[in-house]
């Protein structure tokens, strides 16, 4: 047990991230680099600042795509179209340790603000270019949303029903691409410890899906076939699927080998006899009856309520799982049971957030700072530069600052 006295600093404090992002990708990045403890400023648009605040109001008057990828951060909003507001950044960038970009392709070019540009004149600072689809290459100035990259680089092809293709519900491509810049930070930051010189990161959105797409790849590449679109169930095991129960719910299951399904017929089915019949007694003979499988698997679970579902398949062994909707999740036993949740204080007052899921020994949980207001800290960090009060008012009467 580590004694107060003794606990360990966040490994990330004392770097200094600035960031000129917007959206998802870039904010969900360096958001993971704020609960380390570093001190991330976010540069933002005057007019509006990044466009995920007006994303929707759900969260409590806030848009929720913004206070999941933007606590802990102090927001700076300037014109990056004045030289005056370039100006604010090229000081900032010179103190500090990280860059992250994610502007429309070419845009940080234009301004100066591309990690080789960057990296030429601070040897030592780690900067970050996002992109949809890269820097060269047919489709480098091709315009990339999540949903878009999701279908180039396949993930809806393999996601739905045999008859419907759908999107993951969540940004599976902005998520790829900011854990890709996280971890590419983190790996940059332990090379410069090692050689004082930090040097460029490049992270595209459909580099990173398309390496999350590794199964579905190397079985049609190697195995000539692309998996199939199963909904819930699994494309090559039987019985691997969600069954609804007596009571509304639904529970899914997954029987990993032979000596499993014989435990289900017995303890779960009420019919041993299946565990050694030829129609079911192996998984391939599973597969090829999937139909006949699963209405004997829907018939038995659909008598019992979900928590006797539940509770008679791990009796038996079996690993499943509920079919839990986002309000239930919220909710979760195990989040609750392992304190997960804490609050965050916003612009609208403290809201519910997760604990990262990276634990660290030491005894310092996760610094989860407030969600900044646009512009919130443009004042207090334009004095750190070196800014009088006079020209702070000057630039905000011109409309280069908010």
């Amino acid at each position: 047990m580590i004694h107060p006295m003794d606990r360990l600093p966040l490994p990330l404090e004392g770097i200094t991230v600035v960031a000129v992002e917007q959206a998802v990708a870039a904010p969900f990045a360096t958001r993971q680099l704020a609960d380390l403890g570093a001190r991330v400023i976010k540069v933002e648009r005057v007019d509006g600042g990044d466009f995920a605040r007006g994303y929707d109001t759900a969260a409590g008057g806030l848009a929720s795509h913004f206070v999941w990828c933007n606590r802990g951060k102090e927001s700076v909003a300037l014109d990056l179209k004045d030289p005056r507001g370039l100006d604010v950044v090229r000081r900032l960038v010179a103190d500090a340790d990280v860059f992250v970009q994610n502007l429309a392709q070419g845009a940080a070019a234009r301004l100066g603000l591309d990690a080789a540009t960057l990296c030429a004149g601070h040897p030592r600072l780690v900067a970050v270019d996002i992109s949809g689809y890269g820097s060269s290459g047919p489709y480098a100035d091709k315009r990339a949303y999540d949903m878009l990259v999701q279908c180039e680089a396949g993930l809806v092809s393999v996601t739905g029903t045999p008859e419907q293709p759908v999107k993951a519900g969540i940004p599976a491509a902005d998520i790829a691409a900011a854990m890709y810049a996280f971890s590419g930070v983190l790996a940059a930051l332990v090379r410069r410890g090692a050689t004082g010189r930090g040097g460029p990161v490049e992270v595209s959105m459909l580099e990173a899906l398309a390496e999350w797409m590794g199964h579905p790849l190397h079985h049609a590449m190697h195995g000539g076939t692309a998996p199939a679109r199963t909904g819930l169930g699994h494309a090559v095991i039987a019985p691997y699927d969600a069954y609804p129960t007596a009571d509304g719910g639904r529970v899914l299951l997954s029987v990993q080998n032979d000596r499993e399904w014989r435990r289900l017929a017995e303890q779960v089915l009420g019919r041993p006899e299946l565990g050694t019949d030829p129609a079911f007694a192996t998984n391939a003979a599973r597969v090829e009856h999937r139909e006949r499988t699963d209405a004997l698997v829907g018939t038995a679970l659909g008598g019992l309520g979900t928590d006797e579902a539940v509770a008679r398949l791990e009796a038996a062994g079996i690993a499943c799982a509920r079919l839990r909707d986002v309000h239930e999740v919220a909710d979760h036993p195990q989040l609750a049971a392992r304190e997960r949740w804490r609050e965050t204080g916003t612009p609208v007052g403290p809201l519910k957030a997760l604990l990262p899921p990276i634990t660290l020994p030491g005894g310092n949980e996760a610094r989860m700072g407030s969600v900044p207001a646009l512009g919130e800290h443009t004042g207090a960090v334009l004095r750190a530069v070196g800014m009088t009060d006079d020209e702070i008012a000057a630039l905000r009467r011109e409309g280069v600052i908010a």
